[in-house]
């Protein structure tokens, strides 16, 4: 199994991160990272990426799905149009995923026009150029799945990535513990009387 995880100059380190450790480390997923022209990024906290390809060169053939990260970039003029590898993918009924801004990229792409999805509000999504899709937002805090489509909150990378394992068939029960191990933090805290 094989995902292209798209970073660009200045993506969210959190938002992508457990899902690329896991999918590595634990389930023997392939990650390639692509950047708008196959070289180097630095995340918003530093950290350089390099890039095993360009997102040109993305060929939906070669992958299970495409994922990508969320940044400041997404609301700027600064924005990679990415529709055209987007529709790619999702014609070819590879998962499509994208947390926090960019969701916008798959809201602009016109796929979440007929899909159930989130992202950090309907606000943000509202004004975008090509999204039609205000009847099919859900504002939820976790991950949402619906027809090979991941989309999630900034907020959310924990259900991020758990969802798109569940889309692309790696659900188990350990994977439902791992949900709730990770999830812990956002359970209510007890406190000792």
């Amino acid at each position: 199994m094989r995902l292209a995880i798209v970073l660009h100059e200045g993506f969210a380190d959190w938002e992508c991160a457990l899902l690329m450790a896991t999918a590595r480390a634990h389930l023997g997923v392939d990650i390639d990272v692509a950047t708008l022209d196959g070289a180097a990024v630095t995340s918003m906290g530093g950290l350089d990426v390099s890039a095993h390809l360009s997102i040109d060169a993305l060929d939906p053939a070669g992958f299970d799905g495409l994922v990508i990260c969320g940044g400041a970039i997404w609301g700027t003029a600064d924005a990679p149009d990415l529709s055209t590898t987007i529709r790619s993918f999702h014609r070819q009924e590879r998962l499509v995923a994208a947390i926090c801004g960019g969701v916008d990229a798959l809201a602009s792409s016109g796929i979440l026009d007929a899909t159930d999805h989130t992202g950090n509000s309907a606000d943000s999504l509202a004004s975008l150029r090509g999204y039609h899709g205000h009847g099919s937002y859900r504002d939820q805090p976790q991950a949402l799945s619906h027809n090979r489509v991941v989309t999630a909150a900034g907020t959310a990378p924990v259900t991020f990535a758990v969802e798109i394992f569940r889309a692309l068939g790696l659900g188990s029960p350990e994977l439902d513990g791992y949900a709730a191990l990770y999830g812990r933090e956002h359970a209510a805290a007890t406190t000792a009387a």
